[in-house]
Order: C-alpha cells, then structure tokens, then sequence
C-alpha cells in the first residue's frame, strides 16, 4: 500500500572521534563527512529501498534541493516538498570507536512545513495509504488530528521524544515504533517486556514495536508476543540502524506480511546497516538481503 511520509530532511555532519564528547571536554575529530538524512529521509529512503510506494510530505531551504533530488533518485514522490528561505535542517553527529553515536539536531525548515502544505496532503490521501510520522518536523499534531478522524493507519515514531507527545490524540496510532528511552518515556516502565505489557494494556488497538539495538526487538498486538534477535554485525556507525528497522518493518506490514518475518526482516536491514559509514547511504537494498549479500 502507499505510504505518506510526514518527515524531516536534514544535512548530517558526521565526526569521526575516538570517544564521544564529555560536558566541557574538547577532542579532536578525526575525520568529518556530509551526508543526506534525518529520521524522516532516512525512513522514506529504507521504505523504497525494501519495495514501498513512498510519498514525501517535508520542507527544505534552497541549500536542500539536491536532498530532495536525492528522493526522487529513489523514486520517491516529492511533490509535497516544499521550499523556503529558513535553512534546511541539520544535525551533528559524532561516531566514536565503537560505532557509537550522539546526535545534536538543528530543526531549521522540518519545522515550517505550512498548514496549507499538510491540508493538501491529508485531503490527498486514498483510505488504503499509511501515513508515518516521527517527531522532527512541526507537523505531527495537526497530522495525527485530521487523519485520526479520516481513519487510515498511523505509524508514529515518537523521535524525538517529548512530553508535548503524550498529549496527542495517541489512541489514533495504528503501530508504534519505539526504542528503549521513548518506551520508558511513554509508559513510565523501564524492563523492556514491562513497557511492551503497559503499552499494550494502554493502546489496545495498536501494535507495540519496542527496538532493543543489539538486543533485536520485541513485539506485541492484543495478546500475541514476538521476540526477535538481532543479527550479530561489526558495527562501524550505528547512525540509521533504527530508521532502517522502521522501514523496513512497515514496508512489510503494509503489504499484508505477518509481524514475525516483517520483524526478522527488518532485524536483518539493520544489521547491515551499521556495517557501513553514515545514515541513508548505508541502507540496504531489498535485492542486497534477498540474495544474501548483505
């Protein structure tokens, strides 16, 4: 099924340090790197590499056009793109060693996406499309409003997690795809099968993904439980591996695959993914995991 993707765009300045940065402590970076990303790119990216039909909702300044060519290089639509003088997003991310990360982001245009913009988008929508949210771009509230009431299925990954979160109308959420910190956040547990438990019990209608890194990824819908274990990887940046995941997985889900090979897919895309450098460029290809190239 068509996916709808209400999702930021950024620029990522990647440093390469031996350890990540302490408060008040000054490294020197061993080397530094441009790349196209942000949950919302990265995200539409894995979904069209898995097989999605993916449609871009986002905005950039003029120093994101090749961002958005980028996009449709991957087949994505972008006529919802929109354009503006505020500069494109950006984030700083530092990779240490271990393949580790932090990651500071800078909202810039994800965060002026028009209300006419987002209208003309929901009103757009067939009642077989999905619609995917993170929470990088100012449109989450008023999306996740007008298409609760439309009725197509909502994906949130509530990234970056904030309170303002936990007042929207979240019953509306079709499947949540979330990590350890935002589980703890939203259901107020910290044992991972504890947060998928009161996740569950609190949204009754939704499927509950809960990613655990290295630890794979659990699952829960009404009362059906999946674990899932990680497929072992040298790391090298870590950057992405949850976007993959969420691409990957709702790929599957949307055309009709049950949650245990959509989860051991999506397991298998990110395991890939930290094996190479940066956020989009290390996605997978559909083509790479299914002849086991990977």
């Amino acid at each position: 099924m068509p996916i709808v993707n209400f999702g930021s765009i950024n620029l990522d300045f990647v440093y390469r340090v031996e350890r990540l940065v302490r408060p008040g402590e000054t490294v020197q970076a061993m080397g530094q790197e441009l790349f196209s990303g942000g949950k919302g790119f990265n995200q539409s990216v894995a979904l069209a590499r898995a097989g999605a039909s993916v449609r871009h909702v986002g905005r950039v300044g003029e120093d994101g056009r090749w961002l958005v060519d980028a996009l449709e290089a991957e087949g994505i639509q972008t006529d919802a793109v929109e354009y503006g003088n505020t500069p494109t997003g950006h984030a700083i991310i530092q990779v240490d060693s271990q393949g580790e990360n932090n990651i500071l982001v800078y909202g810039g245009a994800n965060l002026e996406i028009t209300t006419s913009a987002i209208e003309q988008a929901c009103a757009a929508l067939e009642n077989s499309d999905w619609v995917l949210l993170q929470n990088e771009t100012n449109a989450t509230a008023q999306v996740m409003r007008i298409v609760g009431e439309r009725g197509n299925p909502i994906v949130l990954n509530p990234s970056p997690m904030e309170a303002s979160l936990l007042d929207l109308p979240l019953a509306s959420v079709h499947t949540f795809i979330i990590n350890r910190s935002e589980g703890e956040a939203l259901s107020g547990e910290r044992e991972p099968k504890r947060i998928l438990d009161r996740l569950a019990q609190r949204y009754p209608r939704a499927s509950i993904v809960l990613t655990l890194g290295d630890r794979g990824a659990l699952f829960a819908r009404e009362n059906l439980r999946l674990e899932v274990p990680a497929e072992r990887a040298d790391a090298v940046d870590t950057t992405g591996a949850g976007d993959t995941f969420a691409g990957y997985f709702l790929a599957e889900i949307s055309a009709g695959s049950e949650p245990l090979p959509a989860l051991q897919l999506a397991c298998r895309a990110a395991a890939h993914c930290v094996t190479q450098p940066g956020a989009s460029p290390s996605i997978p290809h559909r083509a790479q995991l299914d002849s086991g190239h990977a």
